[in-house]
C-alpha cells in the first residue's frame, strides 16, 4: 500500500525569468508520507512559504509538479482546483483568518457548510473537535472574545473539520506567547497521533522544530538537509 500523500517532483518557482531570474524554488523533490509531523525550516527568503503554497495549490510552479494522493494538483485550475482543496487540504495561517462575525462553532462549521454536509454531521464533528481542542465551553464566543492561542486552536479545528488528507501550517505559532504556542503544538501532536492527521509546517520557530518528527531545511530554494531526530527513530508514529 502506497502511503505517500504528497509527492513534489523537480519543483521550480522563478521570478523575473526574462531579466534577472530569482529562484524561489530550485529543483525541489519531496515525499510526505501519511501521518507525518514534518517541519520545513530555513531563513527568510529560503522558499518555505512558497513551497507550502505550491503543495496547497495556492500558487503555480514555473516547472515541475505536485501530486496529492496520486492526483496531479499542478494540472488543475479554476473550480476544479478550488473543489479539490476544499475536500483534501486544510490550512492554518499565522494570522488565524477566522471570520470575526461568526462564533467559534460557526467558524469550524464553515468548511463543512461549503461541502454541503448535513446539519447532524456538522454538529457531531464540531462538538468532537471542540472537545479535542479544549474549547467546548467557548463554542459561542466570537474571535474577539478569545485569546490568540484559543483563536489558533479554532483555526486548527476548522482545518480538521472536513477530514482533509493533510494540514499545511504556515508559521502557526508566530503570534503566540510561549505558553500558548506550547499548548497549541502539544494539541496538534495529539491530533496527529489520535487521528493520524498529516501535518506539514513552515516555520523558523524553534519550538515547532523541536517537536517535529522530520525536519527539512531549505536554503536558496533547495533542500539542503532532511533529517529525523534520533528520539523519533526510536519512537516512531505508527
Amino acid at each position: 500500500m502506497n502511503n505517500t500523500v504528497i509527492d513534489v517532483h523537480n519543483l521550480y518557482k522563478v521570478y523575473d525569468e526574462k531579466t534577472v531570474p530569482v529562484y524561489a524554488l530550485n529543483g525541489v523533490h519531496l515525499h510526505i508520507e501519511r501521518g507525518e509531523f514534518t517541519t520545513i525550516k530555513g531563513p527568510s527568503g529560503s522558499g518555505k512559504t512558497t513551497l507550502l503554497n505550491m503543495i496547497g495549490g495556492l500558487d503555480t510552479p514555473t516547472k515541475g509538479y505536485v501530486m496529492i494522493n496520486g492526483v496531479n494538483l499542478t494540472a488543475m485550475k479554476g473550480s476544479e482546483l478550488i473543489d479539490f482543496r476544499l475536500h483534501n487540504i486544510g490550512f492554518v495561517f499565522q494570522s488565524y483568518n477566522l471570520i470575526p462575525v461568526l462564533t467559534a462553532r460557526e467558524n469550524i462549521e464553515f468548511i463543512m457548510l461549503m461541502q454541503k454536509r448535513s446539519s447532524t454531521a456538522m454538529k457531531q464533528r464540531v462538538d468532537e473537535l471542540l472537545m479535542q481542542i479544549g474549547l467546548l465551553d467557548k463554542a459561542d464566543k466570537r474571535p474577539s472574545e478569545l485569546s490568540g492561542g484559543q483563536q489558533q486552536r479554532v483555526a486548527v479545528a476548522r482545518a480538521l473539520a472536513a477530514k482533509p488528507q493533510f494540514i499545511l501550517a504556515d508559521e502557526p505559532t508566530a503570534n503566540l506567547d510561549s505558553v500558548a504556542a506550547s499548548n497549541l503544538l502539544d494539541m496538534m501532536l495529539r491530533l496527529n497521533e489520535e487521528e493520524q492527521m498529516t501535518f506539514v509546517f513552515s516555520t523558523h520557530d524553534q519550538r515547532v522544530i523541536e517537536r517535529a518528527r522530520r525536519v527539512i531545511t531549505l536554503e536558496d530554494g533547495k533542500i539542503v538537509n532532511d533529517t529525523m531526530p534520533a528520539s523519533v527513530l526510536h519512537d516512531p508514529v505508527i
